[in-house]
């Protein structure tokens, strides 16, 4: 019995981890320090800007038409970035079980980020940031792994799954988003030149983008990547499923939430009946983007179903006290 019962704890026990209190203080302070640094860069393109909040929504929607007194460095990809990385923060302040919040952070920064290493004028501010926020998101990833420890108390919170139908439901919306924006690239990629093609990636000189932002063939292919990852690993339903998932779903959002703004300011959802087909095709994909991200935020947001806390160690039992007075030859 006590054999069975201790394969019994220690089966429970496997893969159950949280993270120390300093782990999580030092990755909720890496986070507002990315936060802050993307700020500082949108003030710094509203100065470049007319000045108003509004014109540089318009202008990371896709409305190019503004007048600028100079290169912009952010993309829509930024505000969506601010709000993924309060949001681990904030979880990281909260949960003891933030280890897969941090990584998955700290990897999508790496992943946007990276290909600055190249794009960005040498000595330039925007080359030292994309330095700083590649090592802070290194930084991350390392945090999350040294910080992790067995969640050996009854009474310690532990990580949480999704339930099985949403994550299947959140899974299947991932995996069509990931299929869908793979789609698009190839469309691309057969519509135009083979050097633009290459440049999307590199972020080569025929294609220009704002100083922080990732080529976008390199942001399709991180998201495409981000999507099929996460879906694949709803259906498994491990404990990082559901960080995953939802920085997933918060990018689909932000994706499609600019789609239709820029199909708002061109006056194109009036007009959808006379449309060509890849400009219904591109504005269906942005509502569902919209959606499937929302759906996915609102299926993993849940409550989870968490593991079964792990048991109690075996104690022997005492024998009886002998009785008082003990009888001949006790």
């Amino acid at each position: 019995m006590r054999n069975a019962l201790f394969r019994q704890t220690a089966t429970v026990s496997i893969g159950v981890v949280t993270v120390t209190r300093a782990a999580r203080l030092t990755g909720a302070a890496l986070c507002v320090a990315l936060a802050l640094i993307a700020v500082g860069w949108i003030l710094r393109d509203l100065a470049v800007t007319t000045g108003s909040p509004a014109d540089l929504a318009w202008y990371w929607a896709g409305d190019h038409r503004l007048p600028l007194r100079g290169r912009s460095a952010t993309s829509g990809l930024d505000p969506v970035l601010i709000v993924v990385y309060v949001t681990t923060a904030v979880a990281a302040l909260r949960s003891p079980v933030a280890a897969s919040a941090l990584a998955a952070t700290g990897a999508v920064t790496l992943a946007v980020r990276l290909p600055g290493l190249w794009a960005a004028a040498t000595g330039s501010a925007a080359l030292v940031t994309t330095l700083l926020e590649l090592a802070i998101g290194a930084a991350l990833l390392v945090t999350a792994a040294a910080g992790r420890r067995s969640a050996d108390s009854a009474y310690e919170p532990l990580p949480t799954r999704p339930r099985p139908g949403p994550a299947v439901a959140a899974g299947v919306l991932l995996l069509l988003s990931g299929l869908v924006w793979a789609a698009w690239e190839v469309h691309w990629a057969l519509e135009l030149p083979a050097e633009i093609t290459v440049d999307r990636f590199t972020g080569g000189r025929s294609v220009l983008a704002p100083l922080l932002a990732p080529p976008p063939g390199w942001l399709t292919a991180v998201l495409v990547l981000l999507a099929l990852t996460a879906g694949a690993s709803a259906f498994a339903r491990p404990p990082y499923a559901r960080p995953l998932g939802l920085v997933a779903g918060a990018l689909l959002c932000g994706w499609g939430v600019m789609g239709l703004a820029l199909a708002a300011r061109y006056e194109l959802l009036g007009r959808f009946p006379g449309l060509y087909g890849v400009e219904r095709l591109s504005l269906l994909t942005s509502l569902f983007d919209l959606l499937a991200g929302a759906a996915v935020l609102a299926v993993l947001a849940g409550r989870g179903e968490q593991p079964a806390a792990p048991a109690p160690p075996w104690t022997p039992a005492r024998p009886p006290a002998p009785p008082s007075p003990p009888p001949p030859g006790w």
